[in-house]
């Protein structure tokens, strides 16, 4: 599968294609609005695609050193086949090569194939924000993870 993968900084053109996969993959997504704010900034939002259709996607900021990972989302239909890591680790390597020292993420506690995912690529829990994220009943935590980058 990854020899048709390409990883490339997405477009307002792709809100779209984004957004579909978005509803699909988060209980809670983001609006078009918020990912039309990303869209309009330069290499923040990267989309993968397989076979030259976008099946997943990544919003990463990058600031004073120091990036993270805002919103990741594989297609439900491509998941399980390693796209997640791959994403993932090209845009470790992005921006450990633009000279950030760590990347920082959040995640529910309770998306263990992404916590896996996060662990296998290095990357260990730094803190929890108690009743981060909104759940069908009530909110749920959210733990943070980082991973100190080789520059």
């Amino acid at each position: 599968m990854s020899n048709s993968v390409r990883i490339v900084a997405a477009s307002p053109e792709d809100l779209q294609a984004l957004m579909a996969i978005e509803q699909r993959c988060q209980s809670h997504p983001w609006s078009n609005a918020v990912m039309v704010r990303y869209l309009n900034k330069k290499q923040v939002v990267w989309r993968l695609e397989l076979t030259e259709s976008i099946v997943g996607f990544a919003v990463v900021t990058q600031v004073a050193g120091e990036a993270e990972l805002l919103d990741i989302a594989i297609h439900p239909d491509y998941q399980g086949h390693g796209l997640g890591q791959q994403l993932l680790q090209h845009l470790l390597d992005m921006v450990a090569a633009n000279g950030n020292e760590r990347m920082f993420l959040e995640v529910r506690e309770s998306n263990r194939a992404a916590i896996a995912v996060y662990e296998k690529l290095g990357f260990c829990q730094v803190g929890v924000r108690s009743n981060y994220y909104p759940a069908k009943q009530g909110r749920e935590d959210a733990l943070m993870y980082c991973q100190e980058l080789i520059v």
